[in-house]
């Protein structure tokens, strides 16, 4: 049985769990306190290449430190560093699975940093985009 978006969420979830210090949610909170990480669902396409597999496009949404915060900068740089302790991309398929819920899943693109306007402050945002796979 396929997964559920819900389930896909969750396994992404858990997968950034293991970045020490990156506070994570599998939906785009109200209200955050940055590094702060939250996935989202883009897109399904339900019938992959005319077969009964799936794809799921997702990404996922960092923000750190105040645009006048110097680290924040360079807590992005990590974030969207191809290896490393605090690597998205890392730490997303170092499971590819996500527990076993899916068929596996491909970093696509770790880039897009900008910014973000939550109230008064603007805070440095990098998105990571991924395709999951399932049957």
């Amino acid at each position: 049985m396929p997964a559920t978006l819900s389930q896909i969420n969750a396994g992404l979830k858990t997968a950034l769990s293991t970045i020490s210090g990156l506070r994570v949610f599998d939906y785009q909170p109200d209200n955050v306190m940055p590094p702060v990480a939250y996935t989202e669902i883009v897109g399904i396409n339900y019938h992959n290449a005319m077969s009964t597999a799936y794809d799921v496009d997702a990404g996922v949404i960092v923000i750190v430190g105040s645009v006048s915060d110097r680290t924040g900068q360079d807590l992005l740089d990590g974030y969207a560093s191809h290896s490393g302790a605090t690597s998205i991309r890392a730490a997303l398929e170092s499971n590819k699975t996500l527990g076993g819920i899916v068929d596996t899943l491909v970093v696509k693109n770790g880039l897009s940093i900008s910014q973000m306007k939550m109230g008064d402050v603007r805070y440095y945002t990098v998105e990571c985009k991924l395709t999951i796979y399932g049957t």
